[in-house]
């Protein structure tokens, strides 16, 4: 089966609509049985009669047979549309021990220029080489009590060097200010740090390779609550795959912090009647840090 591009891109965009709800499985029933279409002959002359045949007995016809067995994966998108199987995962408790001290908070700065001289001009994983500009490193305050961590940059993030600055990050201002604080009193970052390109979703190894550094972020930052924006900050960071809806609503753990989950900003555009759905989701964080939304003038 061959796609036009305008038809690839509609697809794509309609598989990231899914992801950002978490549903990464997408099935189908068997292949039909292939049909013949009959066609009935068309007389032009007239045919001499036939004799009568002689009737035979026939078997009584029986019920059609129900397919009631399981779905079978399908590969039903192309190859270059597909998302590559996500190995084992680990949450960020997982893959490094838990730090036993605390950075002071006038250390802080300093601390996260050390991390991000480590990056340098990463070529780590595939991303550096996929047509990034800059690397996004963070944005905020190291001492903050509250960090948002998102999937990776877009377009606008790759071009100025720092993360939600887009559409998708014009939606996470007015969110973070509904909840009474502003956006330099949080600290923002993502799981990649290089925009993966035509803003797919990052692949396992980039993700894993660039978590060494979030996680060091996070032990700086040592926030009290995390909200994890979307399916993929929500894989990573608690180690596993699930649907948003399963993981809404309650808390997580990671690093010491409580994990709060909603959705992505870029997906609340692409679906603003999910908008109610992500402000319980923060009036939750709100509740567990004593925030207040701003009076109305």
């Amino acid at each position: 089966m061959s796609y036009t591009p305008e038809a690839a891109a509609r697809l794509r965009a309609y598989v990231a609509y899914f992801r950002d709800l978490g549903v990464h499985e997408f099935y189908r029933w068997s292949e039909p049985a292939p049909q013949t279409q009959q066609t009935s002959a068309v007389i032009e002359q007239p045919v001499p009669s036939a004799p009568v045949p002689t009737p035979v007995p026939v078997a009584a016809a029986t019920a059609p047979e129900i397919d009631d067995r399981e779905p079978q994966p399908a590969q039903m998108l192309p190859p270059e549309l597909r998302e590559p199987p996500i190995p084992k995962l680990y949450s960020f408790d997982e893959l490094v021990p838990l730090p036993t001290t605390t950075v002071p908070a006038a250390d802080r700065a300093a601390a996260m220029k050390l991390i991000q001289d480590e990056i340098g001009d990463c070529t780590r994983c595939p991303l550096a080489y996929g047509g990034r500009r800059k690397i996004v490193f963070a944005d905020g305050d190291p001492n903050a009590t509250l960090m948002f961590v998102g999937e990776g940059p877009g377009a606008d993030e790759d071009a100025q060097g720092l993360p939600f600055v887009g559409k998708a990050g014009q939606l996470l201002n007015n969110m973070i200010t509904a909840m009474g604080i502003k956006r330099e009193q949080v600290y923002i970052a993502n799981i990649v740090k290089c925009r993966p390109p035509a803003n797919r979703t990052p692949e396992y190894v980039e993700a894993t390779t660039c978590s060494q550094f979030l996680i060091k972020q996070i032990d700086v930052v040592q926030p009290k609550v995390i909200v994890a924006l979307g399916s993929t900050a929500a894989t990573y960071l608690l180690g596993r795959k699930q649907a948003l809806a399963g993981l809404r609503g309650t808390w997580h753990t990671a690093r010491g912090a409580k994990v709060a989950v909603t959705y992505h900003p870029a997906f609340l555009l692409r679906d603003p009647r999910m908008k109610g759905e992500a402000w319980k989701d923060l009036q939750m964080v709100m509740r567990e840090l004593g925030l207040k939304p701003p009076a109305k003038q």
